[in-house]
């Protein structure tokens, strides 16, 4: 009785004395970084929609008018560009698809989506803010942070 006695008070005291092991705990998240602007100007857009959709683009994709893609007529394909439209303040990422505009004083046109999110569709021209975006890896070829 006394080593049974003995034994269960040395195992109580055990594990009484052991710390209680926690799991690790789960990786902090990184916070996002903010894209970083490489060039700025302003100019006119324009926008494209059905009329081109399913017909091949300069990068040889299919033109998709839902997509967040732009036109110019130097960009390489895959840049990233924020538009922002200067009357609403309003702003969507676009990538470089296509080449264009083929209309004079015009310095991009874009994707029906992007003209629907900055809100261009119904005027159809309007006067913007194009930043080439540069993203927290390093690149401007960037696969969607909003939706592509």
């Amino acid at each position: 009785m006394k080593k049974t006695t003995a034994i269960l008070t040395t195992i109580l005291g055990v594990h009484l004395l052991t710390p209680v092991m926690q799991a690790p705990a789960a990786p902090k998240p990184m916070k996002p970084t903010a894209p970083r602007v490489v060039k700025a100007w302003q100019g006119m857009v324009s926008w494209y929609g059905k009329e081109w959709a399913g017909k091949k683009m300069a990068n040889g994709h299919l033109y998709d008018p839902q997509a967040l893609t732009a036109a110019h007529p130097v960009l390489s394909f895959g840049t990233w560009v924020r538009v922002t439209n200067l009357t609403s303040g309003r702003s969507e990422f676009a990538k470089i698809t296509d080449r264009g505009p083929y209309v004079e004083g015009r310095e991009m046109d874009v994707s029906e989506r992007v003209a629907e999110r900055i809100g261009i569709k119904e005027v159809g021209v309007a006067h913007v803010k194009i930043e080439i975006i540069r993203f927290a890896d390093g690149s401007i070829n960037y696969f969607m942070r909003s939706e592509q």
